[in-house]
């Protein structure tokens, strides 16, 4: 709620849309002692809550077809992990919603690929779909963002940028995700300057104590200076 208030009051200011994101349970970490969640029902409904008290769209990742009906009831758009974007009965299940369903890039694939990924959505019956571009896997430990596949995306479906799982340096020998928080304003100020339809940032008040990518986060802090910066560059490119 103490994120959901300060993004809502500077995107408020700036006039910039926004969606809140945040995950009823995490599935993906890379240690078993990592937390998950609150349970299922009990977190969705804090989702539910936000959506209620600032009037704004709400989305989750799901991981399994069958998660899709329960978490569309809460929420407003349905996300695909980056590592499960090529599921076809996950993708299927989030389109038979009828919610809008954001698709990440894995990390594997390129650009072009996820346009088969988009038209397994759409063959639901279901055009509303968006693209995040998250990194590509650069080695074993770190991800490279190549900025022409925002243009590449954008002709399947509007194509966001997630400024800070791209500065994941995943699979460290700790267990726990690296990243680089000081590269997120560069990363958001070329996605801008690309075309980015929209941008996808951590943030948190103290990404020390986060419960997941507290390496890669944005001090929430920070946040307003960065948007203002952000906006005119927005500005000068339209």
């Amino acid at each position: 709620m103490e994120v959901a208030e300060r993004v809502f009051d500077i995107t408020n200011k700036l006039q910039i849309p926004f969606v809140f994101k945040s995950s009823y349970r995490k599935a993906n970490r890379s240690r078993s002692d990592s937390f998950t969640g609150i349970g299922d029902e009990n977190a969705l409904e804090i989702l539910a809550k936000v959506k209620q008290r600032f009037d704004v769209p709400v989305v989750t990742d799901i991981h399994t077809s069958g998660e899709a009906a329960l978490a569309a009831q809460y929420v407003d758009v349905l996300q695909i992990p980056a590592f499960l974007c090529r599921q076809t009965d996950l993708l299927q299940a989030a389109g038979e919603t009828g919610k809008f369903v954001n698709i990440k890039k894995g990390q594997f694939l390129s650009p072009e690929s996820m346009e088969h990924a988009v038209r397994k959505v759409k063959e639901t019956g279901n055009n509303n779909v968006w693209l995040t571009e998250r990194g590509t896997t650069f080695g074993y430990q770190d991800l490279v963002v190549d900025f022409r596949g925002i243009p590449v995306m954008r002709q399947f479906a509007p194509a966001i940028m997630d400024c800070t799982h791209s500065l994941q340096q995943p699979n460290q020998s700790s267990g726990v995700t690296g990243g680089r928080p000081d590269m997120i304003e560069t990363i958001a100020k070329a996605a801008i300057a690309v075309g980015a339809d929209g941008l996808f940032i951590e943030t948190h008040p103290n990404p020390a104590v986060a419960k997941s990518d507290g390496a890669n986060m944005l001090r929430l802090d920070l946040l307003e200076g960065m948007l203002e910066r952000l906006v005119k560059i927005r500005e000068a490119i339209m």
